[in-house]
C-alpha cells in the first residue's frame, strides 16, 4: 500500500479505458491551492521497468504539496493494477508508450497541456512524449533516465536477473503486479538484453524536445553513468539544467527527496516565470 497521504493533498483513483486493457490512475491534488492547482499543468509521472503507482511511494503527494500542482501517475499495461498484457513489448516500446498509450491517459483524466517526469526507462517514454506533444508539453524532467544500453546498464540488469532467481524476491514483486509478476520482469531483463536491443538511442528523439528540460541523475547510478543525463543536456534543442547528485544511485527521489522536490520545484517555478504559464487546460 501507498504511504500516507499528507493531510493537504487530496487523492483520488481513476480507470482509464483503453483499446488493448484498463489503465489505472492516481492523482493528488493540493486541497489548499485546489483552484490554483486546477488551471495549472499536471505534473505526469510515468515509472520505471519495475515501477507502478504504489511504489512511488509517497512522492507523488510530496510533488504535489512542493510544486502546489496536481500530480498524476498511471499503471503502464501489463504493471501495477493495470490489466495484463499479451505477449511481451517489442523493441520500440519506449517509444510506443507515446504513440499508443499517452493520448488516452491525456483525453480520459482531461488535461491537455503537461510537464513529463520519468524515471529510469520513464525517462526515456517521457522524452517521446514531450517529443511527441511539444505544444502542450510546459517541460519535460527526466530522473535516472538511460540513452543508450550502456554496458554498466546491461551489466546491472543482468545481475538483477540473477538476483530474481531467488523466488522470495519474486515475491516482493508479486506484491505490487501480482500473478503479473513474471510478465514485468521479463518484459525488463529480456527486452534490454536482447541483441537487437543494442541499437535503441534516444539520440534521434531528443533534438525534437524544445521545451525545458531538468536532467537529473546519480553520481553511483547502478544503471548508467553520467554520460546519459550529459547527453540529455547536450541534445535537446530546449533550455536544459542537468543535476548530478552526489551520493546517490538509481532512485533519488526515494534516496533523496528533499533534494529531489527542491530541484523540481524551483525548475518548474523558472519554467514558468520565464514562459508566464497560467493554464493547463
Amino acid at each position: 500500500m501507498s504511504d500516507p497521504t499528507p493531510p493537504n493533498v487530496l487523492m483520488r483513483d481513476h480507470w482509464i479505458e483503453h483499446a488493448h486493457g484498463r489503465l489505472f490512475a492516481r492523482c493528488w491534488s493540493p486541497s489548499t491551492a485546489a483552484r490554483r492547482a486546477a488551471l495549472q499543468s499536471p505534473i505526469v509521472l510515468v515509472h520505471d521497468s519495475l515501477g507502478c503507482v504504489e511504489l512511488w511511494r509517497d512522492f507523488p503527494a510530496q510533488l504535489s504539496a512542493a510544486t502546489g500542482r496536481r500530480v498524476i501517475a498511471y499503471d503502464r499495461l501489463g504493471f501495477g493494477k493495470s490489466d495484463p498484457r499479451v505477449g511481451r513489448p517489442g523493441l520500440d516500446f519506449v517509444a510506443d508508450e507515446a504513440k499508443t498509450y499517452f493520448a488516452t491517459v491525456r483525453e480520459q483524466l482531461g488535461f491537455r497541456r503537461f510537464i513529463a517526469f520519468g524515471h529510469s526507462v520513464g525517462g526515456g517514454m517521457a522524452v517521446h512524449c514531450a517529443a511527441a506533444f511539444g505544444a502542450d508539453c510546459e517541460a519535460l524532467i527526466t530522473e535516472s533516465a538511460q540513452v543508450f544500453p550502456e554496458d554498466r546498464t546491461l551489466q546491472g540488469i543482468d545481475a538483477a536477473k540473477a538476483q530474481f532467481k531467488d523466488a522470495q524476491q519474486l515475491r516482493r514483486l508479486q506484491k505490487y503486479h501480482g500473478d503479473k509478476a513474471r510478465w514485468v520482469l521479463e518484459a525488463w531483463t529480456e527486452t534490454w538484453l536482447h541483441p537487437e536491443f543494442a541499437a535503441w538511442s534516444l539520440a534521434t528523439v531528443l533534438p525534437a524536445v524544445r521545451n525545458p528540460v531538468l536532467a537529473i541523475h546519480g553520481v553511483h547510478d547502478e544503471y548508467g553513468s553520467t554520460r546519459h543525463p550529459e547527453l540529455i543536456g547536450q541534445l535537446c534543442a530546449g533550455p536544459s539544467r542537468v543535476e548530478i547528485l552526489a551520493d546517490t544511485y538509481h532512485v533519488p527521489h526515494r534516496e533523496r527527496p528533499e533534494v529531489v522536490l527542491d530541484l523540481v520545484a524551483g525548475f518548474i517555478d523558472s519554467v514558468t516565470a520565464r514562459q508566464g504559464i497560467t493554464t493547463g487546460l
